[in-house]
C-alpha cells in the first residue's frame, strides 16, 4: 500500500492487541482470550490513527511501497496499547506525607478527615495556590504517569469545594489537555467533601444552582471541557439523596456519571449508579450483592482501586465476584495526596496479588475496560485499525513482565507513543 505514514513499529516478539472485533469492553470470559500475536507490526498514519496491525510479514507485503517518517525495530520487545488510568486526583497543592505516618500508627481515613486533615488540608493549600503553581505540579505528575505507560488519564477537580477554586482546577486540567501529549478525561468533582461551615444539603444546593450552570457557561464559551461528574457518596459526606440530585443535574447537562461509591460504608451507591445510567462507579469496597447484580445488568463499569485498599488497609474490592457475575471491571491508580501512585503497572500488580485477578484480566482492566469506564473505548484501549495510535513498547520478549516486574517500569517501558508520536524514549534501557 503506497503512501506516506508516520510510524512503523516492526517485528515485535509479541503484539498485544487486546481486542480485534471492536469490543467496547471485555467480561471475564473475554479477558481469558486476549489477542496476542507473535512477530507483529503496527502502522500509524500521519493523522495519528492506526492503519494496520498484525503479522509482520503480511504488514511488510501490504505496505511494500510505503514510506515512513519513523521506523522502530521491535525485535525481542512487546507492543501493547497505552495504559488507561480511570481514576485520579492529580491537581492539588500541599503535601500529606505526615498523614501516612498517622495511618501507619493506626488512624483511619475518617479519623484524619474529622481532625481537619485529609481532603480539607489539601483544599486549604489548593485554594491558596496560584494557577501556574498548580499547573506546574500537575504537569510533573502527568509526565511521571506518561513515563510509566499511561496515555489516557481521568483527572478530577475536587480540592476547591468553592466555585472559584474548582474553576481554577478545571482550567489547569484544560490547559494540560491542550498543551501536553497525553489524553485527558476531565471530571468535575466539586462534591468531593462538604465545605467547612456548610451542611450537605447546602453544599448540594450550591453545586446544583451555582456551580453547574457556571461550568456549563464556561464550556459553551470554549474555556473548559468537562467529560464527567463525580460525587463522594459516603457516610458523613454526601448521602444518597444528595448524591442522586447532583449526579442527575450533571447528567441533565450532558456529563457522564462517574462517581465514588461504597468505599468506607455500604451506601447502595452501586444500585444508584445502575439506576441513573452511570458510566462507572469507583471504589466499591463495600458493595452489596444487589449492587453487583445491578451494575452487571446496567453495563456500568466498576473502577477498582487497589492502591486505596492497600494504603488505607481496607478490605479488598470483590473483583472475583464482580467478574464472575458479569460486571465490567476496570482499574485506576486513585493518584492523590492520600495514595501517591503514578504507575498503572504497580496497580495491575496489586490487583493480581491482592484482588486475585489474573494478569490477562488486569491488563484488560487497565486498557479496554478502563477506556470504557471513561466512555472512550471506541478510540482507546486496544490496538485496532481506526483507533488512536497510543502504544507502549516494553523491553521484554513477554508482555507479562509489565505486571511481573513490581516497581520495574523505570527500565522496562522503552517507548511511549501518543497519536503516533514518540513522546517518551527511555534512554536508560540497556537491553533485556
Amino acid at each position: 500500500m503506497a503512501g506516506e505514514y508516520k510510524l512503523l513499529l516492526e517485528g515485535a516478539q509479541q503484539l498485544v492487541l487486546v481486542c480485534t472485533k471492536g469490543e467496547k469492553y471485555l467480561l471475564e470470559a473475554g479477558m481469558q482470550h486476549l489477542a496476542v500475536l507473535e512477530n507483529g507490526s503496527v502502522v500509524i498514519g500521519k493523522d495519528g490513527y492506526i492503519k494496520a496491525a498484525g503479522d509482520s510479514r503480511a504488514i511488510r507485503k501490504q505496505f511494500s511501497g510505503a514510506s515512513f517518517e519513523k521506523v522502530i525495530d521491535c525485535s525481542g520487545k512487546c507492543i501493547l496499547p497505552g495504559l488507561v488510568d480511570a481514576h485520579t486526583h492529580p491537581v492539588w497543592a500541599g503535601d500529606r506525607v505526615h498523614e501516612f505516618a498517622m495511618k501507619l500508627a493506626g488512624a483511619s481515613y475518617m479519623d484524619i478527615h474529622q481532625a481537619g486533615g485529609g481532603i480539607h488540608f489539601t483544599v486549604e493549600h489548593t485554594r491558596n495556590a496560584l494557577e501556574d503553581e498548580l499547573f506546574s505540579s500537575f504537569r510533573h505528575r502527568l509526565l511521571r504517569m506518561l513515563r510509566a505507560g499511561s496515555t489516557l488519564v481521568e483527572c478530577k477537580s475536587g480540592y476547591g469545594l468553592n466555585l472559584e477554586t474548582e474553576v481554577k482546577m478545571l482550567r489547569v486540567i484544560e490547559r494540560a489537555r491542550r498543551e501536553l501529549d497525553i489524553g485527558i478525561s476531565s471530571t468535575y468533582c466539586g462534591a468531593h467533601s462538604v465545605p467547612k461551615g456548610e451542611s450537605a444539603i447546602e453544599a448540594t444546593d450550591d453545586i446544583v444552582s451555582i456551580h453547574l450552570p457556571k461550568l456549563k457557561q464556561l464550556e459553551l464559551n470554549g474555556e473548559i471541557h468537562i467529560d464527567n461528574i463525580d460525587v463522594f457518596c459516603e457516610k458523613g459526606v454526601f448521602d444518597l439523596p444528595s448524591t442522586r440530585r447532583i449526579l442527575q443535574a450533571g447528567k441533565d447537562l450532558g456529563l457522564q456519571i462517574n462517581f465514588h461509591g461504597d468505599e468506607l460504608h455500604p451506601m447502595k451507591s452501586a444500585e444508584l449508579g445502575a439506576e441513573l445510567g452511570a458510566q462507572a462507579v469507583s471504589h466499591l469496597e463495600e458493595i452489596s450483592d444487589e449492587g453487583i447484580s445491578a451494575m452487571a445488568q446496567a453495563k456500568c463499569a466498576a473502577v477498582l482501586l487497589p492502591t486505596t485498599a492497600y494504603i488505607l488497609r481496607l478490605k479488598q474490592p470483590q473483583a472475583r465476584k464482580m467478574l464472575k457475575e458479569g460486571v465490567i471491571v476496570a482499574l485506576g491508580s486513585d493518584f492523590n495526596p492520600n495514595a501517591y501512585c503514578c504507575s498503572m503497572l504497580m496497580v495491575m500488580h496489586l490487583a493480581c496479588v491482592n484482588m486475585k485477578m489474573s494478569m490477562k484480566e488486569a491488563l484488560a482492566a487497565a486498557t479496554i475496560n478502563a477506556a470504557y469506564a471513561l466512555g472512550k473505548s471506541h478510540m482507546h484501549g486496544s490496538i485496532e485499525t481506526g483507533k488512536q495510535g497510543d502504544l507502549i513498547i516494553i523491553n521484554s520478549p513477554r508482555w507479562e513482565h509489565l505486571i511481573y516486574q513490581f516497581g520495574g517500569h523505570q527500565e522496562l517501558v522503552e517507548y511511549v507513543i501518543v497519536k503516533g508520536k514518540v513522546v517518551y524514549k527511555n534512554e536508560s534501557v540497556l537491553g533485556y
